[in-house]
């Protein structure tokens, strides 16, 4: 069995992954083309400042492929967008991560800042948000296609008789 054949193909929370893939998306293509703008240096460590996080070419080339990235997910939408989701902001924590130890060395080759750090751990926590919403929960409504696929026909018609036992 494979984790796509349990995933619902379509339902209504396929528009917020769209809308949450899409919204960051369009952020970091911002970020990038407003540090394409200041016509930096590839691979310089000091970084320029740009809407307070420090950025080089390299940095702005990612974040403008990334963003795009997110914007195809969103316009491909439904499980897709939600796994891309999950998968890009959990590459933004590892990112965050990452460059706090690298922080003020010269393998810093993407100018972070701490305020890049700070903002990849944000970024990505609002990205796998946007992927796991409605996905990942121990107390998903029964009419949430997730928890369907999840449970027999027969397990959903007991579940109600079991949450009236264990409350009296």
């Amino acid at each position: 069995m494979k984790l796509s054949d349990e995933l619902p193909v379509d339902h209504r929370l396929a528009t917020v992954y769209r809308y949450g893939a899409l919204l960051c998306g369009l952020i970091l293509i911002a970020f990038g083309v407003l540090g394409f703008a200041g016509a930096l240096r590839p691979f310089d460590t000091q970084g320029e400042t740009i809407a307070g996080l420090t950025t080089n070419t390299t940095l702005s080339v990612i974040s403008v492929l990334v963003g795009l990235g997110l914007a195809a997910g969103a316009v491909i939408g439904g499980n897709f967008a939600s796994t891309l989701n999950i998968t890009v902001g959990g590459l933004f924590l590892l990112s965050g991560f990452a460059h706090i130890f690298i922080l003020d060395t010269g393998a810093n080759i993407l100018g972070f800042g701490m305020t890049n750090v700070m903002f990849s751990f944000v970024m990505g926590l609002i990205i796998m948000t946007f992927g796991m919403y409605g996905r990942v929960s121990s107390k998903l409504p029964h009419d949430n296609p997730y928890w369907q696929r999840r449970h027999s026909t027969d397990e959903a018609g007991r579940e109600p008789q079991a949450s009236r036992a264990i409350a009296s």
